[in-house]
C-alpha cells in the first residue's frame, strides 16, 4: 500500500516539475522575444513602453480635428490676439497662445487657403544664396535654373569633409570672455514669434546660453538694454494640440542679465527642436519634423548644431542619412545634457506652415516643396530627377506602384486592379509602407516608378521620393473627407512638381455597405457624422473601411495618367 502511495507521490512531483519547466520555458521565450523586438525593431513599439503617444492616438491630420471640432471655435483665441502676442514682451504660455486657427465649413482657415493657393516663385535669384544654390553647392550659370532646367544640371549636396566648426571648453580658451563681450550686441526683434497658427519659433543673435538642466534658453542683455522678455514654448509644430504637446518638454526663452557660466562654446548656430509627439507615423515624421527641419536648417549648409528634446534614438537612426545632410555635428540629447552651451545665433522651434508643405512666401530664402523634393532625392542618392515621356526609351513600360495596406483601407480586389493595369500596358509594382519599412529601399522603389497610387494614408508620404512630373493618384475613402485628403497629399504633391489625381470612391466601392444598409444616413449624408468628433471620423471612415475599386470606373483614371505621361 505504501509503495502505491509512494508511486503516486512520485508521479505527482514529476507532473508538478513538468508544469514548472513549461512555465519557465514560456516566460523565458516571452522575455527573449521582447528583448529581440526592443533591440532589433524599437520603432515598432511606437513609444508605448515609454508611456508616449502611439500612432493610433495620432490624428491623421490636425485639420481633421479642427474641422470636426469646429463647434469649439468660441473657446479659441482670435488671430489678432496671436499676432499681438508676438510683440508682447511678457511671459506667454504656449498652451494659451497656441490655439487652433478657426476653420470654415470645409476645415480650412483663410490663412491656410492663402498658402495653398499661392504659387512658389520658381527660378528667382536672390542677393543671398537661394535654397537651390545651397542644395547645388554653388551659384553662377551652374546654379538654379528652375525646374525647367533641372535635367541639364544634376544638383548635388556638397558638404565639406573638413569643418570650421569648433567646440571650446570654458577652461581651454581665455579669450572667450572677450569674444562674448564683442558678440553681445542688441538683438532688435522680439525673441519669439507666436503669430504662426502652427508653430512658435524663437530666434536671437548675440550672447545666448542654453542650459538643458534648467530647460532654458537665455539671451544675455547687453549693457543698458531694457529688454524684459520671458516666453514658454514647446518646440514641436503641433500648436494647439494639447494631447500631443503634453508629451513635449517645455522650454523657457528669456532675456537675462544673470546666467550660469558657459561650459561649451560653439561657433555655429543652434537649432532646438523636439521629437516624440506623433513621430513614428510616416506622415507625421515628415510633416512634423523633416519638412520643418529642412526649412529651418538647410540654409546653414551643414554648419549647424542640433539640440533635440525628448530624443528618440531609434528615430534619429532611421533618418540618419537626412541628419547627415543637414548637420555635420553629433546630435545633442537635450534632456540628458548637463552643459551650459553658448552660441551666437540660436533658433528654438521649427518653421512650419500647412500640413506637409512649405510656404515659399514666408520660408527663409523662399524655400519650397520643389526644393524639399529635390533634397530628398539627393539625400537618398536616387537616380531619377524626372519622368521620361513614353516612347523616348524603346520597349519601356510605364511603371505603376500600388501602395498596399494590411489592416485598414485595404484594396479588397488588388489582383483585379493589377490585372487591369497590366492589360493597359503598365508594369505593376506592389509594396506595403509601414513603420518598419526600410526608408532607403522604399525610396528607390518609389523613385523608379512613373505613377504611384494608394488609399489615403501615411504610405502616400513616400511621394517625396517620386521624380519630377511623376503622377500621384490618391484614392479617397467614403466619408466626405475629400477636402482633408487634398490638404494632406494633393496640395503638397502639386507643390512638389508632381501631377496629382484625386479619385473619390462611390458607395458601391466601400466595405461600409457590409456594415450599414444602403438607406443609412452614413451614405445619404456622411458629412453630418463629422459632428460626432474626430474619433468617430477616424474609426468609421478610416479604421473600419476597406476599398473595392470599380475597375471600369477607375480605368479612366489610369488612361488619363498614360495620356499625361505621353506629354
Amino acid at each position: 500500500m505504501k509503495a502505491v502511495e509512494r508511486a503516486k507521490l512520485v508521479r505527482s512531483l514529476r507532473q508538478e516539475s513538468q508544469r514548472l519547466r513549461l512555465l519557465l520555458f514560456v516566460i523565458g521565450f516571452f522575455l527573449v522575444t521582447l528583448t529581440f523586438v526592443v533591440i532589433s525593431k524599437p520603432d515598432a513599439l511606437l513609444f508605448n513602453l515609454n508611456g508616449r503617444l502611439s500612432v493610433d492616438q495620432a490624428p491623421r491630420s490636425l485639420l481633421i480635428r479642427e474641422w470636426v471640432d469646429a463647434d469649439d471655435a468660441a473657446s479659441r483665441r482670435s488671430a489678432d490676439t496671436l499676432a499681438t502676442a508676438a510683440n508682447d514682451p511678457k511671459m506667454v504660455d504656449d498652451d494659451d497662445a497656441g490655439e487652433k486657427a478657426n476653420t470654415n465649413a470645409i476645415g480650412t482657415s483663410e490663412e491656410e487657403k492663402r498658402v495653398l493657393t499661392s504659387e512658389p516663385e520658381q527660378g528667382k535669384w536672390e542677393e543671398e544664396a537661394t535654397a537651390s544654390e545651397l542644395l547645388a553647392g554653388g551659384g553662377g550659370e551652374e546654379g538654379w535654373k528652375g525646374e525647367e532646367g533641372h535635367q541639364d544640371h544634376q544638383h548635388k549636396v556638397t558638404l565639406p569633409t573638413i569643418s570650421n566648426y569648433t567646440i571650446h571648453d570654458a577652461t581651454e580658451d581665455n579669450d572667450n570672455g572677450k569674444q562674448e563681450a564683442k558678440d553681445n550686441v542688441e538683438w532688435d526683434k522680439p525673441l519669439c514669434d507666436f503669430s504662426n497658427f502652427r508653430a512658435n519659433v524663437c530666434e536671437m543673435r548675440g550672447n545666448i546660453r542654453i542650459h538643458a538642466n534648467a530647460s532654458s534658453v537665455m539671451y544675455m542683455e547687453p549693457a543698458g538694454s531694457k529688454r524684459d522678455e520671458q516666453w514658454k514654448t514647446k518646440p514641436y509644430p503641433r500648436k494647439g494640440d494639447d494631447l500631443c504637446l503634453s508629451h513635449i518638454t517645455e522650454l523657457t526663452v528669456k532675456s537675462s542679465k544673470v546666467a550660469p557660466e558657459c561650459t561649451k562654446y560653439h561657433d555655429v548656430p543652434a537649432v532646438v527642436f523636439a521629437l516624440t509627439g506623433y513621430t513614428g507615423n510616416l506622415f507625421h515624421d515628415f510633416t512634423d519634423v523633416l519638412v520643418p527641419l529642412f526649412t529651418t536648417a538647410i540654409e546653414f549648409n551643414g554648419e549647424v548644431q542640433f539640440l533635440i528634446t525628448d530624443m528618440a534614438i531609434w528615430w534619429t537612426r532611421k533618418y540618419a542619412v537626412v541628419f547627415e545632410k543637414l548637420t555635420k555635428y553629433p546630435l545633442i540629447d537635450f534632456n540628458m545634457d548637463d552643459q551650459v552651451h553658448c552660441f551666437k545665433h540660436a533658433i528654438v522651434g521649427l518653421h512650419a506652415y500647412m500640413e506637409f508643405t512649405i510656404d515659399p512666401l514666408k520660408a527663409p530664402h523662399n524655400y519650397s516643396m520643389v526644393d524639399f523634393n529635390r533634397f530628398m532625392r539627393m539625400t537618398y542618392s536616387l537616380p531619377r530627377d524626372a519622368v521620361t515621356a513614353l516612347g523616348e526609351i524603346p520597349k519601356t513600360k510605364p511603371r505603376l506602384l500600388i501602395i498596399s495596406r494590411q489592416r485598414t483601407r485595404m484594396f479588397l480586389n488588388l489582383n483585379e486592379i493589377m490585372t487591369m493595369a497590366e492589360e493597359m500596358g503598365y508594369e505593376v509594382v506592389v509594396e506595403e509602407a509601414n513603420v518598419n519599412s526600410n526608408v532607403a529601399h522604399f525610396a528607390k522603389v518609389v523613385n523608379s516608378v512613373d505613377v504611384m497610387m494608394g488609399v489615403h494614408g501615411a504610405g502616400l508620404t513616400n511621394c517625396v521620393f517620386l521624380p519630377h512630373n511623376a503622377i500621384l493618384i490618391q484614392i479617397v475613402p467614403w466619408g466626405a473627407i475629400d477636402g482633408i485628403c487634398r490638404v494632406d497629399f494633393g496640395n503638397p504633391a502639386e507643390q512638389m512638381g508632381l501631377r496629382y489625381k484625386h479619385y473619390s470612391i462611390g458607395v458601391h466601392e466601400s466595405s461600409l455597405t457590409e456594415q450599414y444598409p444602403l438607406d443609412h444616413e452614413i451614405f445619404k449624408n456622411p458629412l453630418s457624422f463629422h459632428k460626432n468628433g474626430f474619433e468617430f471620423v477616424r474609426q468609421t471612415f478610416m479604421d473600419k473601411q476597406n476599398v473595392r475599386l470599380d475597375c471600369n470606373r477607375f480605368r479612366l483614371v489610369l488612361l488619363e495618367a498614360l495620356d499625361q505621361l505621353n506629354q
